[in-house]
């Protein structure tokens, strides 16, 4: 599948500006992200979804998901609709993390959370609203030139990318993992590989299922977006302990106040660096095929490991 001429091209020369590529992508992704959902009756909770939506981020998920189209031969437009799908997910899964009965959390994206700006109850609505949304977009907006069975594809692995096997799980086993001090890294894994890296590993895969992409390059970004989300996570962690409030744009130090186990409380925070950069190295490696195609996802990888939020 070639890139329509009226879409923006990856960059083709040897030194690649992730910059200049994120700021693009950034922009496409949030004219996207508000055009996909005006304001109706009942205002308010149209409101508050797009409060959380449209609040800012690095929209790292939907950026991956284009970046992955575009190396398999797609173009942003056929990935589109699936990105802001992922984006929707996410902030769902945000809205609900901050809940007094979740994580009860005032600040998300240096800015008051959803409960406490509508209220519990709406922000519960509003985070159903975005996860029923995104499936609703994938469905009609994905253009009529991807396969049906592809889109298919992409609502089922969204969807257990979200539910019991995925993001949900994940979350059942952090809470029950909370204040106890004998939680194994086999456990800390099972939580990070379902809660964080599912997700991750769906924005990459769901890019590639999009272009008809064979069964061995699945693999190949299944194992990249798995090795890239627990990188993530093991930053995240140590950005916990060593970044500020303004700096993150929500609490500092969450982890220790609410006694969870974390990998630098079980490798340190050099060791874990380490670990996060052999991921971000392996992961890098599986993409060594795609050439030159491969310079986004790459350089997005080693911004995930080098973040300072």
């Amino acid at each position: 599948m070639v890139a329509a001429d009226n879409l923006q091209k990856m960059p083709e020369t040897a030194t690649f500006n992730l910059a200049a590529y994120l700021k693009d992508r950034q922009k496409l992704c949030e004219a996207a992200l508000d055009k996909s959902m005006p304001v109706v009756y009942p205002e308010k909770i149209y409101e508050s979804m797009r409060y959380s939506l449209l609040a800012g981020g690095k929209r790292v998920r939907p950026i991956l998901c284009l970046a992955t189209c575009e190396m398999m031969g797609g173009t942003i437009e056929i990935a589109m609709p699936t990105a802001c799908a992922v984006e929707m997910i996410h902030t769902m899964s945000l809205i609900h993390d901050d809940l007094p009965a979740m994580d009860n959390d005032d600040y998300r994206r240096g800015r008051l959370t959803n409960h406490k700006v509508y209220g519990d109850d709406i922000a519960i609505l509003a985070g159903d609203g975005l996860l029923a949304f995104a499936f609703e977009l994938v469905a009609t907006q994905t253009p009529e030139s991807v396969p049906k069975d592809r889109v298919l594809q992409v609502v089922a692995r969204l969807g257990r990318a979200l539910g019991a096997a995925g993001l949900v799980g994940g979350q059942v086993v952090d809470l029950e993992s909370e204040g106890k001090s004998d939680i194994s890294l086999e456990t800390l894994n099972f939580i990070h590989n379902h809660k964080t890296a599912a997700l991750l590993e769906a924005c990459v895969v769901c890019g590639g299922i999009l272009t008809g992409a064979s069964p061995e390059d699945i693999q190949r970004l299944t194992r990249y977006s798995q090795n890239i989300g627990l990188a993530f996570q093991i930053i995240d962690d140590i950005l916990d302990i060593t970044a500020t409030q303004e700096q993150l744009g929500k609490t500092a130090g969450k982890d220790l106040l609410a006694k969870k186990v974390t990998y630098p409380s079980l490798w340190g925070i050099e060791e874990s660096r380490s670990k996060a950069q052999q991921l971000i190295e392996a992961a890098c490696a599986e993409l060594e095929p795609f050439g030159k195609l491969a310079q986004p996802l790459q350089a997005l990888a080693h911004f995930i490991v080098n973040r300072s939020n």
